[in-house]
């Protein structure tokens, strides 16, 4: 009796052990620091919805400086979170970026302009000092200063670009007459004492040069083994349930945040708040599915002529429906 108790329990272990599977583990690079404009991501992580998929996440911070095409290029990351201008001008550069999904479907981009500065319309850039986001994120501004026919090098029929590490830091020393400025980060204004009658507002949307922002991308060898579709699979699926997730609780989204960059002199919850709610206005209703006439309107806008165009020729393979399409299957 005592030998077949010993056998049964060896089947038992034997079969427990065989039945564990290690997770996957991905690395995802974010855009820019903690906050919510990655509220998705950070509530999958913490709420566990990466590990009902088997996977094991590494999520890595940005910050100024860092260009997520280069750290992905380099071995740093799995996946990476970019604008689609930043994505598509690596690709023509030689990293072979693929967007698999996008959850931000609407553009949040604007310029904000002093109005003491008089710039009350595009008329009035040519011979102002205009902040900019670099790493990437220059390329829109670069794409609608080509549109309008400004150079970029100064002077009276151009602008000078400024760089830009933050959101109103050029503001607050007085060296730029606008900024770049996300939506979502529009309170910073305030926080500095400025009213909304003091500043000047041109969205790219209404401008018409709207592009795709916050997608999800990766390398196209990543593509080519049925396994690692699956892997992508199965993060995108959890990250969109975590998008939904924040935006039905966005005050625990804010919390979640919060504890991960308690040290973080740029977290605020009061401004956290007021980003996660212009963000759950970017991702509320969408899939992760890429537009097709999205995608072609930003490559539009890129390719427009001119004397600086951001890509000189139309991009092949730059998006996949690999990844969403097999979303429902299980």
């Amino acid at each position: 009796m005592r030998a077949v108790l010993v056998s049964v329990l060896g089947i038992l272990l034997f079969t427990a052990g065989c039945g564990v599977e290690e997770p996957d583990k991905l690395t995802l690079q974010l855009k820019w620091k903690i906050q919510a404009q990655f509220a998705g991501y950070l509530v999958a992580l913490e709420k566990g919805f990466y590990e009902d998929e088997n996977l094991d996440v590494t999520i890595n911070a940005g910050g100024p400086g860092i260009a997520t095409p280069e750290v992905i290029a380099g071995g740093g990351a799995d996946i990476i979170i970019d604008w689609m201008p930043s994505a598509l001008a690596s690709r023509e550069a030689g990293i072979p970026l693929v967007n698999i999904a996008q959850p931000f479907a609407n553009s949040s981009m604007m310029l904000v302009c002093l109005r003491d500065r008089n710039v009350t319309s595009v008329v009035h850039f040519p011979g102002k000092k205009i902040g900019v986001w670099l790493a990437g994120n220059e390329y829109p501004f670069l794409g609608w200063m080509n549109r309008l026919g400004f150079g970029i090098e100064g002077g009276e029929d151009g602008v000078e670009i400024l760089e830009q590490l933050g959101a109103v830091d050029l503001i607050e020393d007085n060296s730029a007459d606008c900024v770049s400025m996300l939506s979502y980060g529009f309170y910073e204004f305030a926080q500095i004492g400025l009213e909304d009658e003091d500043l000047v507002l041109f969205h790219y949307q209404d401008q018409g040069v709207s592009i795709l922002e916050d997608g999800i991308y990766v390398l196209e060898e990543s593509l080519a083994e049925e396994e690692s579709v699956d892997r992508l699979q199965r993060f995108l699926r959890a990250s969109m349930r975590g998008w939904r997730y924040a935006e039905e609780n966005q005050e625990e989204a804010v919390d979640i945040i919060l504890s991960l960059a308690p040290e973080d002199a740029d977290i605020r919850r009061d401004g956290q708040r007021y980003m996660m709610r212009e963000v759950a206005k970017l991702t509320d209703g969408t899939d992760g599915l890429l537009k097709i006439s999205d995608y072609w309107r930003t490559v539009n806008i890129l390719s427009a002529g001119g004397t600086n165009p951001v890509i000189t020729r139309n991009p092949e393979g730059a998006w996949t429906r690999a990844i969403t399409d097999g979303l429902e299957q299980r």
